[in-house]
């Protein structure tokens, strides 16, 4: 008639056999602390209703188990794909010279915060030199040929010369004006971002607000419009491109303005979101995968360029409960998990599977968001369960 019954019967042996010992042992010889410890075991356990079982606050088994909160979220079209992030190019200015000379002062070093028209370096250019010189001669030779020409208009009026060294003198200063053109151009070549310079030394300004990234400029380093790398990367590190490496086969379940679930091994219990921004026009004839880029927010810079991370991209609409596999018990065709309803009490619970991968399953039917899922010891708990069910 009690409601609660022990699911073995090894304390009960454990108990016998010490009475039995005091009352033929003169010494009164006590049970060895390993068996104590299993007898204790054998009777922490109470089977409380049919799919319950009921743990004592001391209970050894306790210290197995380990349960979590799982929140539902939407489903995943597919397993965890294989993805890496990359600069974001939109927010991105990658940051080289268009002149030859060299550094002689450098005023940002890497991760360090800037704004747009911040000076980052400055060099000292022959080039600019010669061509502020050759613009200083041409305007020169401008002015004197435009005052020749008007003192030859002068003559002219008064037939004082011949008309044609008036045209001559027109020739003169259109040519000078073209020449001072020319070497303006030359100028605006050098410098098309319009940088401040000082004699021969111009400024390299960052041409947006955001983080140095990358500085492959060194002091005294000789610069010039061929360098294979900018000289510095600036870039807003909270917008990052995440690059999926999509199978064939998947191709045609992706869609634009799809939303992706992102994980990283740094971060274990975060995750963050990306938006399909651009679908691959093209499949790698040695892996059969294309590339999708996606959008991802990244509000708290907590993600690198060039991490490697995992990416799941996510139904439209539906949710479930991710569940790891280690957490789920099957039983024939059917399959449960084990719910942490009370401190020491848990329900074995049988769930329906939406999706299932290669380390975390979707529960469907049987969870609501937000329980407690044993996620360590669900075969010890079902191992009780069993042998509780055996002596009903």
């Amino acid at each position: 008639m009690q409601q609660f019954r022990r699911i073995t019967i090894a304390a009960a042996l454990g108990a016998g056999l010490v009475v039995g010992m005091a009352g033929c042992d003169s010494k009164d010889k006590e049970l060895p602390a390993p068996e104590v410890q299993e007898a204790k075991a054998a009777v922490s356990a109470i089977k409380n209703g049919s799919d319950t079982l009921r743990y004592s606050s001391t209970a050894p088994q306790l210290v197995m188990l380990q349960s979590q909160s799982i929140p539902a979220s939407p489903v995943p079209l597919t397993d965890q794909l294989s993805a890496h992030l990359v600069y974001d190019d939109d927010v991105t200015a990658r940051i080289g010279v268009s002149i030859s000379g060299r550094i002689v002062a450098l005023k940002a070093a890497p991760g360090d915060v800037v704004k747009a028209g911040q000076v980052l370096a400055e060099i000292d250019s022959p080039d600019v030199g010669t061509v502020y010189a050759d613009i200083s001669k041409a305007r020169a030779d401008e002015e004197h040929k435009h005052t020749v020409l008007e003192r030859a208009k002068d003559l002219a009026q008064g037939e004082a010369i011949a008309l044609k060294d008036l045209e001559s003198a027109q020739a003169d200063y259109t040519q000078a004006k073209a020449e001072t053109a020319r070497a303006e151009l030359r100028l605006k070549n050098l410098n098309p971002n319009g940088l401040a310079i000082r004699g021969q030394r111009i400024s390299l300004v960052s041409p947006m607000n955001g983080v140095v990234t990358e500085r492959t400029a060194t002091p005294a380093l000789e610069v010039s419009p061929g360098m294979s790398s900018p000289l510095f990367v600036v870039t807003d590190p909270k917008r990052l491109w995440l690059m999926i490496d999509l199978p064939e086969k998947l191709l045609g379940r992706i869609k634009l303005g799809s939303t992706v679930s992102v994980e990283s091994d740094a971060y274990p219990n975060e995750r963050f979101n990306a938006k399909i921004v651009q679908l691959s026009q093209a499949v790698d004839p040695n892996t059969r995968r294309a590339t999708v880029r996606a959008r991802l927010d990244n509000p708290g810079a907590k993600l690198l360029p060039e991490m490697f991370v995992r990416a799941s991209v996510l139904q439209d609409s539906g949710s479930g409960v991710p569940v790891p596999n280690n957490a789920i018990v099957t039983r024939g065709i059917y399959t449960f998990v084990f719910v942490q309803t009370a401190p020491g009490e848990f329900q074995r619970r049988k769930v329906k599977l939406l999706t299932q991968g290669s380390d975390i399953s979707y529960v469907g039917e049987g969870l609501q968001g937000a329980e407690r899922i044993v996620v360590k010891g669900a075969l010890l708990l079902d191992a009780e369960m069993s042998a509780s069910d055996s002596h009903d």
